[in-house]
């Protein structure tokens, strides 16, 4: 089980994937969202040039608001820059394309755009279709330096359901997967990747398709509860996207919002009534994976953070992520709150990737 870093792009602050690197951070994923943080591309090209062995690549790239030609010319320029240690991650789109008021993209246009990538960043000729008319495109100054698709850029491709999956199975080298990180939840997943493999002609082994989960961890001192102050700070941003998350679904696609969640979804959709409808868009993921705005804070409570962190002392948390690696996930990938987050960096390398690299 290897344990990366999901980071809210940000170039003041290059410096945290510095100290993930040097922490034993398998891997740095950052975050593609355009209107609420740093370019995710700028960001990987400057921590390209501080670090040396910490992958690097994005978590997730948004297909939807990037041509497929843009974003392979993008991971090949970081490519360059750190060969042999790049990967793409790319999704169809949660917050980035929700905070300008739009949907993500849908299964069949993300598809489109999968069999696109694929041979884009492999720097072969694609078919895109641009003003309505496929085109023909590859790079065509590939070999003085400009971009690196001789070393092979793994493709990760992110699902929420089993389309999306199946999707990840067709097309991808792994699978980034948004649900909670349990068990049970792994069998699902891996019937939904192998089954667009099989679709696709594909045989997949589990041991050689990396699966890595989104999530954030903090580690319990003796007798702490999962809503100290502490964990709320560490935690609330994590849990409340998953509740901005669900309110989306639900008014854009109707969809019941989890069980977890049934105690406070009255009070959380009677404040958001208040909003104008035309910046309701922008309001629903403010303070996003970084920081709980004032009057959002009575919604983390203990279940909600249980339900959408993984929380517990370091001999719960080490049992917890075992299990998980025998149920098929290889990586968690933590996006802790913003001001705490160097403490949780820390905290989580020496509770936890010390000891599981030991067990390897």
């Amino acid at each position: 089980m290897k344990i990366g870093v999901c980071v809210a792009s940000h170039v003041g602050d290059i410096d945290y994937v510095v100290a993930a690197e040097a922490l034993g951070y398998s891997h740095a994923w950052l975050a593609d969202s355009q209107m609420i943080w740093s370019d995710c591309y700028a960001t990987l090209a400057l921590a390209a040039d501080r670090t040396e062995r910490i992958h690097l690549g994005t978590g997730i790239a948004v297909t939807g608001t990037r041509p497929a030609p843009v974003t392979a010319a993008a991971i090949g320029t970081i490519n360059a820059l750190a060969p042999g240690r790049t990967f793409l991650g790319v999704g169809a789109g949660n917050t980035a394309l929700r905070i300008m008021g739009a949907p993500p993209q849908r299964i069949a246009e993300f598809q489109r755009y999968l069999e696109s990538l694929v041979p884009l960043i492999r720097g072969e000729e694609a078919f895109v279709e641009l003003s309505g008319v496929p085109r023909p495109i590859r790079h065509i100054m590939p070999d003085r330096g400009f971009v690196n698709f001789k070393d092979p850029i793994p493709l990760y491709v992110s699902g929420f359901g089993p389309r999306s999956l199946g999707l990840a199975g067709q097309y991808g080298d792994g699978a980034v997967l948004a649900q909670p990180p349990h068990a049970g939840a792994m069998e699902f997943a891996w019937q939904a990747i192998e089954a667009g493999a099989k679709a696709a002609g594909r045989r997949l082994e589990r041991d050689r398709f990396p699966t890595t989960s989104l999530t954030t961890i903090s580690v319990l001192d003796p007798g702490e509860s999962a809503d100290s102050p502490r964990i709320r700070h560490e935690c609330g941003a994590f849990a409340m996207a998953t509740l901005h998350y669900a309110y989306d679904q639900w008014r854009q696609f109707g969809q019941s919002p989890p069980g977890f969640l049934a105690d406070i979804w009255e009070t959380y959709c009677a404040q958001l009534d208040a909003v104008p409808s035309e910046r309701l868009h922008q309001r629903i993921h403010a303070g996003h994976n970084c920081w709980v705005l004032p009057e959002e804070e009575r919604f983390v409570s203990q279940e909600l953070i249980e339900a959408t962190c993984l929380v517990g002392t370091r001999d719960q948390l080490l049992e917890r992520l075992h299990g998980l690696a025998e149920a098929g996930l290889d990586q968690v990938m933590i996006l802790p709150a913003l001001e705490p987050r160097y403490a949780v960096l820390e905290r989580v390398a020496k509770d936890l990737i010390g000891p599981l690299a030991d067990l390897a």
